[in-house]
């Protein structure tokens, strides 16, 4: 039986906000850290993967460390975009609704300045912000770090090259005497050299497995297509799942965009994201996600970062990942605190021997998915097509004399055999497709 958050030390206001939340057991990684935190003085590495619950760990020590009475920054959180950063501030906020005068600030970049300077200049125990709008800050005196003594560098491993041209001008603004807490999904050895540039010598480094609430529930699946059948084998798969939330990663904002036009085109319930998009445009599409009002997200890499919605019960890599580490965090999107979830790569055949690599190196096992057969998708883009015309809205500007000369066309015809008739003309239009397709591109 694992330990209750009581018996790791955590105050009861802040037992009372997790009760409310329905947080009653902590995961692996909150178990190793909040004691910790909360005891020693130490640097910290924190190694888990994404989706078991790293917030709570820094994020619960860090609320009942707080001097309340001190109206000073007292930490910081780092973060590489703003969608995690506010994903944050909202989790430290209701953590924190029964601690009285504690004040929690969010300074990300991506939206106006002036709002976040204005709030700085209140008493403010606790900024989340992404690297470059604090530096902004700092050089516009706004913000005062100068008895800050906590830095929390969290999913460390996706914001390297910015902490690489930042951190010291953070640093520099700290006392020298600061706890660095560091928190990333994986280990390279860029991350080992921050760890070395700027964590005590001294640093406790804590590490969760795989098998944990957040990511114990994964099953690992990949799909092999021929270029031509990529798209109509990702619906199949969408219609297959109609009414569950997904994500669908793509490589650049052009592949984002294209699959996007396509999924509203077919009328599914998606929304895209990618950092070319106003940061107006992210919020939105974000609150719709969380909310329901759309079931599928497309994304890049980044711009999905700070995605902890409950219940996406899959992830699709349309693109192979680039990385190890961006397969981590894809996947990490579904089976969420304790729920199951499928993560689906969708490969070209040359692409599949790189399937056991990704075996080897993050300690998980593929099955292979089924792809469905070529009369299967045919009869999918049919339902798909008859979900466009239902879908389809009324056109009032068409005259109501030919809506009259139209009606006496079919008036003869029921329901069933219009049906029929409909279908009959949209197999024959396919088939005439397939064959004069291919003859025009010819002729050019």
């Amino acid at each position: 039986m694992s330990k209750q958050f009581s018996a790791l030390g955590v105050s009861a206001p802040i037992l009372k906000a997790l009760g409310e939340l329905s947080i009653v057991e902590p995961t692996e990684i909150q178990q190793k850290t909040i004691p910790l935190l909360l005891a020693e003085k130490h640097d910290v590495v924190g190694l888990a993967k994404t989706g078991t619950g790293k917030t709570a760990a820094f994020g619960l020590p860090l609320l009942q460390l707080i001097d309340t009475e001190s109206p000073v920054v007292q930490a910081v959180i780092l973060v590489p975009t703003r969608e995690l950063g506010h994903q944050i501030f909202r989790n430290l906020e209701d953590f924190s609704k029964h601690i009285p005068n504690i004040s929690i600030a969010a300074t990300c970049g991506g939206i106006p300045i002036k709002p976040q300077i204005e709030r700085l200049t209140q008493p403010t125990h606790i900024i989340v912000a992404t690297p470059g709008r604090l530096i902004d800050l700092i050089q516009r005196k706004a913000v005062d770090l100068k008895e800050t003594q906590y830095l929390v560098l969290d999913e460390a491993d996706e914001m390297v090259s910015i902490l690489k041209e930042s951190l010291d001008e953070i640093v520099a603004e700290l006392p020298k005497k600061h706890r660095t807490l560091l928190f990333s999904a994986t280990l390279p050895g860029t991350i080992k050299q921050l760890i070395q540039n700027y964590l005590n010598k001294n640093v406790v480094q804590i590490s969760a497995s795989m098998e944990t609430t957040g990511n114990q529930g994964i099953d690992h699946q990949y799909i092999v297509v021929d270029p031509i059948e990529k798209l109509d084998v990702l619906m199949h798969f969408l219609n297959s799942r109609d009414g569950e939330r997904g994500i669908i990663f793509c490589k650049t904002k052009a592949a984002v965009n294209k699959l996007a036009k396509n999924l509203a085109i077919n009328r599914f319930s998606s929304g895209a994201l990618h950092g070319s998009l106003s940061q107006g445009i992210r919020d939105r599409i974000m609150e719709q996600f969380r909310e329901g009002h759309i079931n599928i997200l497309i994304a890049t890499d980044l711009a999905a970062r700070g995605i902890d919605v409950k219940e996406i019960s899959y992830v699709v890599n349309y693109h192979l990942p680039d990385t190890y580490e961006n397969y981590v965090h894809r996947s990490g999107r579904t089976a969420r605190a304790g729920a199951n979830g499928l993560s689906l790569t969708v490969l070209q055949e040359e692409e599949v021997i790189e399937i056991p690599d990704f075996e080897r190196e993050l300690g998980i096992k593929f099955a292979k998915f089924e792809k469905p057969s070529a009369l299967s998708l045919e009869e999918n883009n049919t339902l798909l097509w008859a979900k466009q015309i239902f879908k389809t809205k009324p056109n009032h500007d068409i005259s109501a004399d030919l809506k009259t000369k139209v009606k006496t066309v079919f008036h003869h015809l029921t329901k069933d055999e219009l049906i029929e008739k409909l279908l009959a003309n949209y197999v024959l239009q396919n088939k005439i497709d397939v064959v004069e397709k291919p003859v025009k591109k010819f002729k050019k």
